[in-house]
């Protein structure tokens, strides 16, 4: 079943409409959200995989009733208490007192050199590279995590069983598949993967466009 999150390609949301791009952020409290999701991250007791999947596990209803960052908050409480830095009570009583890992808290001054480090989430990996550019490859008809039931994948459900052609290799990445359960990096070769419009969606207003999107070898075989 495709999950409330997944809604590319969807029909019958309404019109897209563009917002203003030169304004980063909407509301006073929406730079105070980001701050606070990467500040947490930075304890170390979840990597980002994770807290997508936090993200895309909220209530159904809280998931269409949110905001973009109320969503962001919402994923970060349930994340705080489940890895126990933060109790029920504490989050609700706004409790600040020091705890074990204050030390590992991300001050003002440790912000720049960590965002300039960055995430990497290339790794070495034992599987061989299956694919070449060119190559015509087809998605897994299920776009659904093999390893979880309902797990984190990104495979969006519209791509599924879709035909496309490699355009190139990112290398060797984790898996997210594995990584938003903890159950360990599971490295594998990264491609990005060109698919026609007309190979996606029944009436598409322009059926030579193609969208490109990022996939692990995992999620091919070939067409």
């Amino acid at each position: 079943m495709t999950r409330l999150h997944d809604m590319g390609g969807r029909y019958g949301d309404g019109p897209v409409i563009p917002e203003d791009e030169s304004v980063i952020f909407h509301a006073d409290w929406h730079p105070r959200a980001l701050a606070l999701t990467l500040a947490s991250a930075a304890h170390g007791t979840w990597n980002i995989d994770v807290s997508r999947h936090a993200r895309e596990r909220l209530a159904p209803l809280d998931y269409a009733r949110f905001s973009y960052y109320e969503k962001w908050m919402a994923a970060l409480a349930d994340l705080l208490v489940e890895t126990k830095l933060v109790s029920r009570e504490e989050l609700a009583a706004g409790d600040t007192a020091p705890t074990p890992m204050a030390d590992r808290t991300l001050t003002a001054q440790k912000v720049a050199p960590m965002l300039a480090a960055g995430g990497p989430s290339d790794r070495p990996s034992d599987i061989a590279q299956k694919f070449q550019p060119g190559d015509a490859v087809r998605t897994r008809r299920l776009a659904a995590n093999t390893q979880v039931d309902g797990g984190h994948t990104r495979l969006p459900g519209y791509a599924a069983g879709a035909v496309g052609r490699i355009v190139r290799m990112h290398g060797t990445h984790i898996l997210p598949d594995s990584s938003a359960h903890r159950m360990g990096d599971a490295a594998e070769p990264l491609y990005a993967v060109a698919i026609a419009a007309s190979e996606l969606w029944a009436h598409p207003e322009h059926p030579r466009d193609e969208v490109v999107l990022d996939l692990w070898q995992s999620y091919l075989e070939p067409a």
